[in-house]
């Protein structure tokens, strides 16, 4: 083992325990005890950083940083120890959605994990990007208090300017290359049988996964032909310095090794990067960047792009592939590509239901492992958080609707419910609202059910939508069914592999010439809006602070 460079102080954020709330919002949680006795204790409102300067704002290099301004704005909970072999890392999430929902559940740390009857330095983390104003801190943009929907509505404002100023794609900018002695993730590097991933406190999350993980892994791949790639897949950990690797069928991880395979190689290379920064992890999980054009699509240069600043990057220990320089723990290994092979899974599958064991799955043998000085873990806790921020991805995919559809409005792909998209149209004409609807659900795997709604209509607010669903729809004939189409593969409810029926609803209004009434009647808020102007306005002045700071029951 080996220690390079020093720990850079600006990226240093407090370690300290905070007082259990005093909030009937916050008791459910502050009175969850961790094993040996030794208590939790649950943030309050509010932030809850230590005055030690000011926040780092956008752009960030680390994920500390990031972890630092999330708890500047109050969005994160300290725990000192949790016993995740009672599963308490589970439950306690899930509770916490229960209370605020997905996009409303804050980022938790905790200080010591008990693992395999061990407890674990940590932190661990999870739900780094889960909250509605993620969207904004990562663009250092404005939250809206007390106005989730407004909040993240400006965020795609912000997108869709970045993507109209660079002719409707995001704007690059390439990575630097820095001194391997300047690289945080270079700080202490493992060879051989000095490796033991079961000593880091990767989490098994559910009782029924296969194991123990390495979910948050961005997998770091170079191919003579195809270019440089990452992308996030999971990994089984299987013994001391071994992973299984579950890559999907036409991810694009699968087609690197299956071009390797083809040209005859019996094994590839590659590093996998955990504790990412903002952009590079939300580059690693979404299709922003171009896949298989003319040229490689150069995604570390798309996320430097987004964020306005260069991603520093530095050479893997044994390949020359490049990595981010400030990330927190590097897994360099190799895949044999004519096996051995193994199954993999059980996992919890980002639908929130248990996926299948996969057969034969690729496996890596772990040579190298790199880290900070007492890293951080991020564990992802798939099909209960959001995954990443979405302003960029429904910003993008606006874009590209707005071009093909008439009188397109909006467009969403809620994570708490997979499957399900929603987009509204500023409808002019008979049929309109079911050809926009096929059009999404052709081209778009996780649209399985498609819904269709009136501009009037905050697409955002599911209460909103289901209203205009049982008001304004008639399912005959305002529905259509698509009896065979390519879908996501960890849909649960698929008998045939990548296969699903869809459907589209037209939930708006529809006109007579569609079969509707002659006069369709106004909402109620509509009324009140058109005979109290500004009544909205007036009863926030008045009383929008004691209704932001009522705590729930």
């Amino acid at each position: 083992m080996s220690e390079v460079g020093k720990e850079p102080s600006a990226e240093e954020i407090s370690r300290r325990t905070l007082l259990a709330s005093v909030g009937a919002a916050g008791a459910g949680l502050a009175v969850f005890a961790a094993g040996a006795g030794k208590p939790v204790y649950a943030a309050k409102g509010g932030s809850t950083r230590k005055k030690t300067g000011p926040a780092p704002k956008a752009p960030f290099d680390s994920m500390r940083d990031w972890v630092a301004a999330l708890e500047a704005n109050g969005l994160l909970m300290r725990f000192d120890r949790i016993d995740q072999d009672k599963y308490e890392i589970t439950g306690l999430f899930f509770r916490a959605t229960d209370q605020y929902s997905m996009y409303g559940a804050p980022t938790m740390l905790f200080e010591e994990v008990k693992i395999d009857g061990k407890w674990m330095k940590g932190p661990v983390l999870v739900n780094l990007y889960g909250h509605w104003n993620t969207d904004a801190i990562v663009w250092n943009l404005p939250a809206v208090p007390g106005d989730h929907y407004a909040t993240y509505n400006g965020a795609m404002v912000y997108m869709k300017d970045m993507l109209a100023k660079n002719g409707g794609k995001f704007p690059e900018l390439p990575p630097v290359e820095i001194p391997r002695d300047q690289a945080p993730c270079k700080q202490v590097v493992l060879k051989g049988d000095e490796i033991d991933l079961l000593a880091f406190p990767f989490v098994k999350t559910n009782p029924a996964d296969g194991g123990r993980y390495v979910n948050t892994g961005s997998h770091f791949m170079v191919d003579a032909k195809l270019g440089a790639n990452f992308g996030t897949y999971r990994a089984e950990i299987k013994g001391p310095r071994k992973l299984g690797i579950n890559i999907e069928p036409n991810q694009t991880g699968d087609k690197f090794l299956k071009a390797a395979q083809k040209r005859g190689e019996k094994s590839v290379k590659y590093s996998i990067v955990l504790g990412q920064d903002p952009m590079v992890w939300l580059l690693s999980g979404t299709r922003l960047a171009p896949r298989f054009t003319d040229a490689p699509q150069d995604e570390l240069a798309i996320a430097g792009g987004m964020r306005g600043k260069p991603i520093e990057v530095v050479r893997s220990e044994d390949t020359d592939i490049l990595i981010p320089a400030h990330a927190e723990f590097v897994i360099e290994g190799e895949v044999q590509l004519d096996g051995p092979f193994e199954n993999e899974g059980p996992f919890g599958e980002m639908f929130g239901y248990l996926g299948p064991v996969k057969e034969n799955n690729y496996v890596m043998t772990v040579n190298t492992v790199t880290h900070r000085r007492d890293p951080w873990f991020t564990n992802a806790m798939t099909g209960m958080q959001r995954a990443s921020v979405t302003a960029p991805a429904d910003a993008m995919y606006s874009v590209l609707l707005g071009k093909q559809i008439p009188n397109f409005v909006a467009y969403t792909n809620p994570q708490d419910a997979m499957g399900f998209v929603v987009m509204s149209i500023d409808k002019k004409a008979a049929g309109e609202g079911l050809a926009a609807g096929l059009k999404v659900a052709q081209r778009n795997p996780i649209a399985k059910v498609v819904v269709v709604v009136d501009k009037d209509v905050n697409i955002l607010d599911r209460r909103e939508v289901i209203f205009a669903i049982g008001s304004r729809w008639q399912p005959n004939p305002a529905s259509k069914i698509i009896d065979d189409a390519f879908g996501l593969q960890t849909d649960p409810s698929q008998v045939k592999y990548a296969r699903t029926s869809k459907i589209v609803i037209d939930a708006t209004r529809q006109l007579a010439a569609e079969g509707g009434r002659e006069v369709f009647p106004e909402t109620n808020r509509a009324l009140l809006e058109q005979g109290a102007p500004g009544i909205f306005e007036h009863v926030d002045k008045l009383y929008g602070e004691v209704l932001r700071s009522w705590k729930r029951l």
